[in-house]
């Protein structure tokens, strides 16, 4: 026996109530949204007041990683106050020796720019790290070249190696001002022939013969170079040793790598004690900085090259 329905129309009559497929599928959509809807407001629930282990864990961490955060700010905002009080300090023993600001290693690592490092757009980094990378394969090139050619020359027997130790016992990238070429002279602030290389040392620290040789010249003195040693090597090099204090060798002493020779004086015209050095060959005077390679790490050696060639006064 089946059952009508009745329903209540807007003119609230009674009448028959005919199921249509319409119908039907309007009712199973209703259920199933109904459904869905409560579903998810269960799963929403659960999630907010329900954890699971993993997400108890990455809370606990999250919270440790904001008490670390913050007091690793704390430290690096110290360490940055203490680096830049260094560079501060750096920058004025600087001036006060050479009247000029220090040299910059690289653009990039100034802390300006690593400040703003967010800020620059990414075809800018692109293209420095490009151009960096393009030099340095130039440089890696002629390097290359440059031991090809020193190797075989070796070989041959044809040249006598040019002296390559260190005249101080030890010699940092930050011990080196001026070199050869034009700089300014700290008297009479004006560009003179600056035929060596200034190596800031405290006085009284050993000077060391560079290379075996002959002793060929001793001059004492209070004008210019001042007290200055002259070793004659095999191959037409010459090195000399100026502004010196308690020479211990005579003329025509034959000396060994490494003998202490004298001692770092200001005797002369000397801005400060420091070690004047010069590397002649065949009566040319040439860069002592090129020679060091031999002595100190490569590090070392590319800052010396820097400070040689960007310090613009010299300390005689």
């Amino acid at each position: 026996m089946s059952r009508e329905q009745y329903i209540i129309d807007r003119n609230l009559r009674f009448r028959r109530s005919t199921r249509t497929v319409w119908n039907v599928v309007k009712s199973i959509l209703k259920y199933t949204v109904a459904t869905v809807s409560l579903a998810v407001f269960y799963y929403i629930v659960f999630a907010l007041v329900v954890n699971t282990d993993s997400e108890r864990r990455l809370i606990r961490e999250n919270r440790l990683y904001e008490r670390t955060y913050q007091d690793m700010l704390k430290r690096e905002r110290l360490l940055s106050d203490v680096i830049a009080g260094l560079e501060v300090k750096d920058d004025q023993i600087y001036e006060e020796i050479f009247h000029a600001r220090a040299p910059q290693m690289d653009a990039l690592l100034s802390e300006d720019y690593l400040a703003a490092a967010d800020t620059v757009p990414d075809y800018e980094m692109v293209e420095y790290a490009y151009g960096k990378v393009v030099a340095a394969e130039g440089r890696a090139a002629r390097v290359e070249d440059n031991f090809r050619r020193a190797l075989g020359l070796v070989a041959s027997g044809d040249r006598a190696l040019p002296p390559m130790s260190l005249p101080l016992s030890t010699v940092s990238f930050a011990q080196v001002g001026a070199s050869v070429g034009q700089k300014v002279n700290p008297f009479y602030k004006v560009e003179t022939a600056h035929n060596g290389v200034d190596l800031i040392a405290p006085q009284g620290d050993p000077v060391l013969a560079v290379a075996d040789g002959t002793v060929t010249d001793v001059v004492t003195s209070r004008k210019g170079l001042g007290n200055v040693v002259e070793i004659t090597h095999p191959g037409g090099y010459v090195t000399r040793y100026a502004h010196l204090a308690d020479i211990t060798v005579s003329r025509g002493q034959r000396v060994q790598r490494g003998r202490k020779i004298a001692s770092v004086g200001i005797s002369g015209n000397s801005f400060a004690p420091h070690l004047h050095f010069e590397l002649l060959k065949d009566g040319q005077y040439m860069d002592p900085v090129d020679c060091f390679f031999a002595g100190v790490t490569p590090d070392a050696y590319a800052g010396m090259k820097l400070m040689a060639s960007r310090t613009g006064q010299s300390l005689d």
